[in-house]
């Protein structure tokens, strides 16, 4: 038992089997002048128990006959569990009350489990270790500082959220969804680790399969190197060989704890799931639609992130993996390749957990992690970020040359799922990753601006002039074409046509399309993908076909994604049709958040 400053506790000490980390657990209340705290630290809730150990059932009829546990006996209610039986502690307070009155008691439940241990047997420290410690018992002051700082607590977090909530300009639903849909950052598998090395010897975890320490944006290497190559196949050669005289080992050159610049702080590492059912940790090709909440909410965090994915552009992993579709083998990460996540057993050094595709294939990837890197440096205007993770964007980009067959500027898909819509393939130059391609072009020769390498900046707006007027070719009359194949697949209507176009607004880009033809476009997936099905209730499916039926030609053409829909919405927003937006984004909120939807 614990009390400080008035809060009594009780602490639980569990032990897990076969090394897993230890965790604890605390109740707690306050005592104050007119309230008493009890304890009972000890009650047997299940299993084998003697006859004459206190059980659940005791406990209860001691609150209903007495008010409180003073009566209790301290050595009977002071035992360990039995082997199969488990047990439970419990906190009362007792307050004597006037006629109609009314007394607040403020409880507060806590555990603490300072490690996270993944299969691969590497163990991290959580964040909240830095400022509670590593010790299991830091359970006991956080239920302590829960219970006597939690009115601040909610009062920062109404004052976080009562302009939006006070703004009658937004529909009734609209706060409801957007704070709802905050519940992922915590409640999606997330652990948030202090951001160094595991805790076991670095010459115990082995190797980290980094090529260089790119991360270092004054590298003499690197620069030298883009004086005097400006090609995907030159860069890479010239890379293969600095690989192998600069392997260095975790200590120097890993994504943990090492990627810092001088003074700057250490904000941890953020791991999150795709879903619940979907165990892959920071699947980037979804995370560049959800990423908006952690740029704008916890900035540092998502550099975190980004830092991390720097540092695995630069990996080369040869170990072969076998593709699930069709039973070939291929290296788990090559150099250059944005990867699809950062793993799952033994995060951040085996990535690409995923194997249905070689994602190093993908088209999506790389021009995703260059947009969102230039997105993050206009929202936080760190031109140090910028200058640390430039290497990294410039070798994604060369990367992607070999995807541009016909050295027209445009990547071309390979008629395979090569891309997020994992079972609806594309073929040839593509509305979606033909458009994110376009405005990556755009982002690098900004980013290029920003750190000062003119050369590059050059190179890339003249690639997206070329890719801007290729792209321009999928414009069919009223929308961009799924791609550029003359069957009819091609003709599907995707509400996420437009992605390239969103993202480069956001960035405060040139468009990548005319404004008219964006609205048009936008007019008919409002009209199609989104009114067409259920009166506009669900949101936008993902495609649809030209005669006003769902494209039923893959699982995922079928669907409807949130995040699509919300990103499609902002789309909208951008180009003045406001009330079309708010009205395809209300769709989710009907489908997941009210109280009649389907959750």
């Amino acid at each position: 038992m614990i009390e400080k400053d008035g809060v009594h506790g009780i602490l639980l000490h569990h032990r897990t089997a076969d090394g897993q980390p230890h965790v604890t657990f605390v109740i707690a209340a306050q005592e104050k002048e007119d309230i008493l705290i009890s304890e009972c630290p000890y009650f047997v809730i299940s299993g084998s128990s003697a006859s004459d150990e206190f059980t659940a059932k005791d406990m209860w009829n001691s609150v209903k006959e007495h008010g409180s546990f003073d009566h209790l006996d301290p050595i009977k209610t002071s035992m360990c569990s039995r082997p199969g039986s488990s047990i439970g502690a419990a906190i009362a307070a007792s307050v004597k009350l006037a006629p109609k009155a009314t007394q607040d008691i403020s409880f507060s439940l806590a555990w603490a489990c300072p490690e996270v241990k993944f299969s691969s047997g590497k163990t991290y420290h959580r964040r909240y270790t830095k400022f509670y410690g590593t010790d299991g018992d830091a359970a006991a002051a956080l239920a302590h500082d829960a219970i006597l700082e939690h009115a601040s607590w909610e009062r920062q977090i109404e004052e976080w959220q009562d302009p939006i909530l006070q703004d009658e300009r937004f529909p009734a639903w609209y706060p409801v969804t957007l704070f709802n849909e905050l519940y992922y950052l915590n409640a999606g598998g997330t652990i948030w680790t202090d951001g160094l090395p595991p805790i076991q010897s670095l010459t115990a975890v082995g190797w980290k399969k980094f090529s260089l320490d790119m991360l270092n944006g004054e590298s003499d290497d690197f620069n030298e190197m883009v004086r005097q190559n400006n090609t995907a196949s030159d860069i890479l050669h010239r890379m293969a060989s600095v690989f192998e005289r600069m392997h260095a080992s975790i200590a120097s050159n890993s994504a943990i704890g090492t990627t810092l610049l001088q003074g700057e702080e250490n904000i941890g590492q953020f791991l999150y799931l795709e879903g619940i059912e979907y165990y892959m940790w920071n699947t980037y090709d979804v995370h560049f639609y959800a990423s908006f909440s952690l740029i704008m909410l916890f900035p540092k965090l998502q550099l975190s992130v980004q830092r991390d994915f720097a540092a695995a552009v630069m990996m080369h992993d040869p170990e072969k993996l076998r593709i699930l579709h069709d039973g070939k083998w291929a290296a788990r990460k090559v150099l250059g390749a944005v990867p699809h996540d950062l793993g799952l057993y033994d995060p951040w050094f085996k990535v690409n957990a995923y194997t249905l595709y070689n994602t190093d294939r993908w088209k999506d990837l790389n021009p995703k992690f260059v947009l969102q890197v230039y997105r993050d440096v206009v929202a936080t205007g760190d031109k140090s970020f910028a200058r640390a993770v430039w290497p990294s964007v410039y070798i994604a980009m060369a990367y992607m040359e070999q995807f541009d067959k016909d050295k027209d500027g445009m990547i071309e898909n390979e008629d395979f799922p090569d891309q997020t819509y994992d079972v609806w393939s594309m073929a040839g130059i593509s509305a979606y990753c033909g458009g994110l391609w376009v405005a990556a072009l755009q982002a690098a020769s900004a980013l290029a601006r920003e750190v000062g390498d003119k050369a590059s900046e050059k190179l890339f707006w003249d690639k997206y002039e070329k890719a801007k007027f290729v792209y321009s070719k999928l414009w069919n009359g009223s929308y961009f074409s799924y791609d550029d194949g003359d069957n009819k697949m091609s003709t599907s209507i995707q509400a996420d046509q437009l992605a390239g176009q969103w993202y480069a607004k956001a960035c405060g880009l040139f468009p990548i399309v005319d404004k008219d033809k964006a609205q048009s476009a936008l007019e008919k997936v409002y009209s199609f993908n989104v009114m067409k099905f259920k009166g506009g209730t669900r949101g936008a499916m993902n495609g649809m076909w030209p005669d006003g039926t769902v494209d039923m030609s893959a699982m995922q053409s079928r669907e409807i994604w949130p995040g699509v829909t919300y990103a499609l919405a902002a789309s909208m927003i951008q180009e003045g049709m406001v009330e079309q937006g708010f009205k395809t984004a209300e769709g989710v909120y009907h489908a997941a958040w009210s109280p009649g939807g389907l959750g």
